[in-house]
């Protein structure tokens, strides 16, 4: 096995003429024969560089509209062929000349259906049939054969050309080969994902591609590695920073929860993320006083937490906000006024999110030991009108509005969740506790310790209460009513319990825990 492979013969196949000429000219100049296709022979051939037409070399014309233009014998022959073997008297026997390297990057198919309009019939048009044949086929024959499949490896090549006199060497065409075997698959599975798309949620072969958009100072901790990863290289992946440090594995992971509640909302919404738990919401139709009601939640928590807000930040969020310590600050738009206030914290980081690029992802995936867990998101759409009061004291047209805001939040809080509202904003979140009478007690301690009296407030819970102790516990803090989604074989004692304290008690029928 070689290590070096003179370019004497290359076919220049590709969709993204990006760079191409310049590399073309640099294979000339390395005295290589170019052989090309269709569009990017002309392309080529405008620009000065000689080539053959594919055409020429297998004998017989492209049909089908371009479909048919490289699957033939006198090209794959030419590229399979190993070098070291008899091989070479078989292709000399018939009149076939080897390709040395073959440079294909393939249809945009990936583009062609993220397009939300997409219609079949286009789609399987960007299918590239012989692109992927001829990479495999060059990829499969490294040892003899350089495959190129993105513009981003031309200069790589370029300069091992001229310092190995037109040659490649076998470290580079096993490297290429890998990345053209990973391109060819990405390619697949996309095909895959669009046509099976319709099918099942969780079909027998869950298929999924990752690619890389960025390394990460650290995972959770400073000893952990770590990088993001997307399933859809076509979207914005968590907006535009303008400002601040890069983002961390930690800023990542509560920026999902942050958007992903402040976005739930049509109304103006501040929420404030601390350890991936809400500390803090409001709805108001002035945003001021929305981040100063969501800040009084917990203003302990608050320090050094993730703010999202689903309206543009002017001077006078602006300026409150830059009283304290906050890690990121996320929203549609900042006015030029805030962005110079806030871009006085060095380290503070600062992020445009357009609503409309929030991707809500399908499926939601676990690693455990072992394997995945796999549901969809949570994301069902409740009717409130089949909600079931069933207590002897019933809600306020008001308390419904209130209960809907708090139900919202209880799907973003971890599970044990309870939360203690009054009107649209949060007076106490108690989260992430392994009994939920201990939520109760913790969401009420943190209401007393921020100085917040929680009479007349509404209890939120995130499931069934399996005891009455809660519901004691809420009316002795001054609960007028409760939201919880029923289901215990003690509701009834629950019922009653909150009848004997005059609160009301709604059932939803639906649970959201948060693990």
């Amino acid at each position: 096995m070689a290590d070096k492979v003179k370019i004497k013969r290359a076919l220049l196949s590709v969709y993204n003429k990006q760079g191409l000429v310049e590399f073309a000219k640099s294979l000339q100049e390395q005295g290589t024969e170019i052989i090309s296709t269709g569009g990017t022979a002309r392309h080529l051939s405008e620009n000065g560089i000689d080539i053959i037409s594919v055409s020429d070399v297998t004998g017989f014309p492209e049909i089908l509209g371009g479909r048919v233009k490289t699957l033939h014998p006198f090209i794959h022959g030419a590229i399979l062929a190993k070098r070291e073997s008899n091989q070479l008297d078989e292709l000399k026997k018939h009149d076939i000349t080897p390709i040395d390297m073959v440079v294909v990057n393939l249809y945009p198919f990936e583009k062609t259906v993220a397009q939300p309009d997409v219609q079949l019939a286009d789609a399987l048009e960007n299918i590239d049939i012989g692109g992927p044949c001829m990479i495999r086929a060059a990829a499969k024959n490294f040892p003899d054969v350089t495959v190129v499949t993105d513009p981003e490896q031309y200069q790589l090549i370029m300069s091992e050309l001229e310092e190995n006199d037109g040659s490649t060497t076998l470290e580079t065409r096993k490297s290429l080969a890998v990345q053209a075997f990973l391109r060819t698959s990405q390619y697949d599975s996309a095909i895959n994902r669009f046509l099976g798309k319709s099918k099942e949620i969780f079909p027998n072969l869950l298929d999924f591609e990752l690619q890389k958009v960025m390394d990460l100072r650290y995972g959770e901790n400073p000893h952990q590695q770590a990088a993001f990863y997307t399933d859809n290289v076509e979207k914005n992946h968590f907006g535009k920073q303008l400002h601040g440090k890069e983002l961390s594995f930690n800023n990542l992971l509560d920026l999902h929860s942050t958007m992903g509640l402040a976005y739930e909302f049509d109304k103006a919404c501040a929420v404030i993320v601390k350890h991936n738990n809400p500390c803090g919401v409001s709805l108001n139709e002035d945003l001021l006083t929305a981040y100063k009601q969501a800040f009084a939640s917990d203003s302990v928590s608050a320090f050094g937490g993730v703010v999202a807000f689903n309206r543009p930040v002017t001077q006078d969020v602006a300026e409150e906000m830059s009283k304290v310590f906050l890690e990121v600050i996320v929203a549609p738009k900042f006015t030029d006024e805030a962005k110079e206030i806030l871009t006085q914290k060095k380290n503070l980081r600062l992020l445009e999110w357009d609503p409309t690029t929030l991707i809500r992802d399908r499926l939601d995936i676990k690693k455990i030991y072992g394997g995945y867990l796999v549901q969809n998101m949570d994301s069902v759409q409740e009717n409130p009108a089949n909600f079931k009061t069933v207590t002897e004291r019933k809600p306020t047209e008001q308390d419904w509005v209130s209960m809907g805001f708090g139900w919202t939040i209880c799907k973003w809080v971890k599970s044990n969740a309870i939360i203690y509202i009054k009107d649209t904003r949060t007076l106490g979140i108690g989260a992430g506790q392994m009994s939920r009478v201990d939520s109760s007690k913790l969401a009420v301690q943190k209401a007393s310790e921020m100085g917040h009296n929680l009479k007349e407030t509404i209890m939120v819970s995130d499931a069934f209460f399996p005891f009455r102790d809660g519901i004691d516990a809420a009316a002795k803090a001054g609960a007028i009513g409760v939201i919880q989604p029923g289901g215990s074989i003690r509701d009834q004692e629950v019922i009653d319990a909150a009848n004997e304290h005059n609160m009301f008690m709604v059932f939803t029928g639906t649970r959201h825990f948060r693990h």
